[in-house]
């Protein structure tokens, strides 16, 4: 059974058009050792990059995170196109049961990639609304017919997850909680691989500010287990240490807005300081400024 429950409203559409996501600048480095099943709870599962470069992010994907049922599985995120076939191979060695459902936490293809394998094999796609319009717009393949806007709810098997819609890494990330097994899924509100650091994507409406507010919601909620969309699981007291460095890191840039500092003082200054600001993350600190402005 699939309920929705919206604060807003329910979007239906449908793909008009579907094109390749390709990788453009310098190759990156060769990936790391295949993505292994971690379990989490009994029926709950995450296939996690076991390293964590940038060759394991364009080859793997982020995580996936896999709920077992008597009538499916449940899966978050599709990881990368390659990946389908390993993604496939091990959800055989948990259960014979088809994937059912296939929410995506945003639009980005690291997490979207193998969407469109999944989705001609039967599984409903979901998203947010908004992020449904980010991955259009981008002319990804595997554009969910489905997108919801505020909270949705699914129930598969007697076991529920609930959708709740969030602005931070994109402007539409969706974080899904099951109450029974208390584990929430971030995707990429949140990572804890050391080599991919936390950023907001501007460019999709991310936003530093509303981060702050959505992770303060988040934390909040009753739940013991948080998946990240890169890297290891942690416990909820982690979730809080990760949103005060961020928190430090955006203050810290507000003072340094103050004071007037170049682009390249403050990148100086955050890896100095924090660690932050160089690789993925440099390319934060223009949008950072303007928004703290």
């Amino acid at each position: 059974m699939l309920i929705f429950r919206f604060a807003c409203g329910l979007a239906f559409a449908f793909a008009l058009k579907s094109a390749a996501y390709a990788q453009g600048g310098q190759a990156p480095p060769p990936p790391g050792p295949p993505p292994t099943l971690i379990k989490v709870k009994d029926d709950l599962y995450v296939l996690q990059n076991q390293a964590h470069t940038l060759g394991d992010l364009i080859a793997y994907g982020g995580n996936a995170t896999i709920l077992l049922t008597d009538a499916g599985v449940l899966l978050i995120d599709s990881k990368s196109d390659r990946e389908h076939d390993d993604l496939v191979a091990k959800l055989k060695t948990l259960t014979d049961k088809p994937v059912k459902y296939v929410i995506l936490t945003h639009n980005h293809a690291d997490h979207t990639g193998g969407a469109a394998k999944l989705q001609a094999m039967g599984a409903t796609l979901l998203i947010s609304a908004e992020d449904r319009e980010n991955m259009a717009r981008g002319g990804q393949p595997g554009v969910p017919d489905l997108g919801y806007i505020g909270q949705a709810q699914i129930t598969l098997g007697g076991k529920t997850a609930e959708l709740y819609q969030f602005r931070g890494h994109t402007r539409g990330d969706t974080a899904v909680y099951f109450p029974a097994q208390r584990v929430i899924v971030l995707g990429d509100l949140l990572t804890t691989a050391e080599t991919i650091p936390p950023i907001v994507n501007y460019a999709d409406g991310g936003s530093w500010s509303d981060w702050r507010k959505s992770i303060d919601q988040i934390l909040r909620m009753d739940f013991d287990t948080v998946i990240p969309g890169h890297g290891p699981v942690i416990t909820k007291a982690q979730l809080g240490e990760s949103r005060a460095r961020m928190v430090a890191i955006q203050e810290r840039v507000r003072a340094l807005v103050r004071e007037k500092k170049t682009e390249k003082e403050i990148a100086d200054t955050l890896v100095k300081e924090f660690n932050w600001g160089f690789g993925p993350s440099a390319g934060n600190i223009p949008g950072m400024m303007q928004e703290f402005r």
